[in-house]
């Protein structure tokens, strides 16, 4: 990914000092020529389109977003309740991340969403404990995070 960003940087450039004009406009003109290149050569590639990755980063913070807010309007109704009535639990989260860096995510984004803490994780990096504010049903939780987090994590990584 990384050379593909710098080859489409060189190939801006390059477009800039042929057509002999140095203004932004010059260089964004030959920064899209160069994804278009790079996207005509991306078979010769090792890694996937830069640009896939780079739109699935961007589909990451947009899901955290929105479950950050979610997640803060939850936890505000259950304070501004009158009488306290949740179910606090620790469930075991199985993961399919392998890598360490996609687990760390993971465990910051479930710990970042208000009402949720990722206690433990076990030795084999395969299950992460996780302590909910108010949980109904351990196996909805397990589903909403392996469908939102997890999915898109995956689709950063791979």
């Amino acid at each position: 990914m990384a050379f593909q960003i710098l080859l489409n940087f060189i190939l801006a450039f390059v477009w800039m000092f042929l057509k002999t004009s140095y203004s932004p406009a010059s260089f964004f003109v030959g920064y899209f020529f160069g994804l278009l290149i790079i996207y005509m050569f991306r078979r010769f590639f090792t890694s996937r389109f830069y640009l896939l990755r780079v739109v699935a980063v961007v589909n990451l913070i947009y899901i955290f977003t929105r479950e950050l807010i979610l997640s803060n309007i939850a936890v505000l109704k259950v304070i501004l309740k009158p009488k306290l009535d949740i179910k606090p639990g620790i469930f075991a989260y199985p993961t399919e991340l392998k890598q360490d860096w996609e687990i760390t995510v993971l465990a910051n984004l479930i710990t970042l969403t208000p009402g949720t803490l990722v206690v433990d994780v076990s030795p084999d990096n395969k299950i992460l404990y996780v302590h909910a504010m108010d949980i109904d049903d351990a196996a909805d939780s397990i589903k909403g995070i392996r469908e939102t987090f997890e999915k898109s994590i995956m689709e950063v990584s791979r």
